[in-house]
């Protein structure tokens, strides 16, 4: 699956009831590929290609990682132990990522 395919994906997955009142960006720099950011705002999630000027939280991944993580195949969690996926910024936000979309 291409990483773009996978953004669609989480846009389909959306939980517009979890992202009721935030205001957040989650920017994902995919070290074998382009980086994207997925703008929440009341209720709604847009995806944009490219680097965000001031994200809430960027996390850092391959793309293996991040396919692992939206199917389910992978635990975000053990994917950080583990040294595969590194946050910078409010990494607590990074926790919030399950509440918004639904993985697997």
């Amino acid at each position: 699956m291409s990483v773009d395919h996978i953004f669609e994906k989480l846009e389909q997955n959306f939980n517009a009831d979890a992202a009721q009142g935030l205001d957040l960006v989650f920017q994902f720099d995919i070290e074998d590929d382009k980086t994207h950011h997925l703008v929440i705002k009341d209720g709604t999630c847009a995806h944009h290609e490219g680097p965000h000027d001031d994200p809430s939280v960027t996390l850092i991944m391959n793309s293996e990682t991040l396919q692992g993580i939206v199917s389910g195949e992978t635990d975000g969690m053990q994917a950080f132990m583990a040294g595969q996926l590194r946050a910078e910024g409010d990494m607590m936000l990074a926790t919030k990522l399950g509440e918004l979309f639904n993985m697997g």
